[in-house]
């Protein structure tokens, strides 16, 4: 994901000198991008205005506890977009004997195509102006959201986050299926893929919801009707519920998990 939001926001015209990076084997990223880096993360952030701990769950309150120990004054803005850490966690390990201003982002893997689905909840702390980088910064990257109640992250986690991987099981099974109906699999792989792009595509571009789009090419007595009845007669709306309660409730343990560290 740091991959990602680093050439997406070189793409964008961010300056290379005003990017740089801290990982213990800087060496993948520097030869990837021309950007300064380090193996420090306090060296890295010296004098930086926004920070973005692109770091994982279970590492992230060493690396924070080790920024709490230089924490600079004003504190620059956090952005966090380590999945279940919650704010309060991440304050706590920073130091919260200071307001610090922290957004949580919960990203999915799209970004690496520059077309992320990004949720974004910002503590008090975080000033208009901040909110307004954090948003660039995961613009950069795809489209960006607004929740004002942290609680709904588990349920964004459960949706975007997860959901990629939901549509690749979709896609593998529909192209397992072409297949089991004569078509070579080549070609009932590009069909799955391109169909699944155009879907997609003609969703954003409509001011119509999912529903109204089906209906629309749902017509009555064809094809698509005798699919669309046998999907719904197996409980595809109840087992897609149940998956995303599972996905929500083990987002929600996580993060509990991980805050008691």
């Amino acid at each position: 994901m740091a991959s990602s939001l680093i050439g997406g926001l070189l793409e964008t015209g961010v300056a290379q000198e005003n990017l740089r990076v801290a990982d213990t084997d800087p060496q993948p990223l520097a030869a990837q991008f021309p950007v300064q880096c380090y193996t420090n993360n306090l060296q890295a952030m010296d004098g930086a205005n926004v920070v973005v701990l692109a770091i994982k769950p279970q590492v992230l309150p060493e690396v924070a506890k080790s920024i709490a120990t230089a924490m600079p004054a004003p504190p620059p803005l956090f952005i966090s977009i380590a999945a279940g850490i919650r704010v309060a966690d991440l304050a706590r390990w920073l130091g919260a004997n200071q307001a610090l201003p922290i957004v949580r982002v919960m990203p999915n893997t799209p970004a690496l195509v520059r077309s992320g689905a990004s949720a974004l909840f910002a503590d008090p702390h975080v000033s208009d102006f901040q909110r307004e980088l954090a948003e660039n910064i995961l613009r950069a990257v795809g489209l960006t959201l607004w929740l004002e109640d942290e609680t709904q992250m588990d349920a964004v986690t459960a949706l975007s986050g997860s959901g990629p991987a939901y549509f690749f099981l979709m896609m593998e099974v529909l192209e397992k299926a072409a297949i089991g109906l004569g078509l070579p699999q080549e070609s009932a792989r590009l069909l799955t893929l391109q169909t699944a792009f155009g879907a997609a595509k003609m969703a954003l571009e409509s001011q119509e919801d999912a529903a109204t789009l089906r209906s629309r090419v749902t017509s009555k007595g064809g094809t698509t009707e005798q699919a669309i009845n046998t999907l719904q007669a197996g409980g595809l709306q109840a087992l897609f519920d149940q998956a995303l309660q599972a996905a929500q409730q083990r987002a929600a343990t996580l993060a509990k998990q991980f805050g008691e560290q």
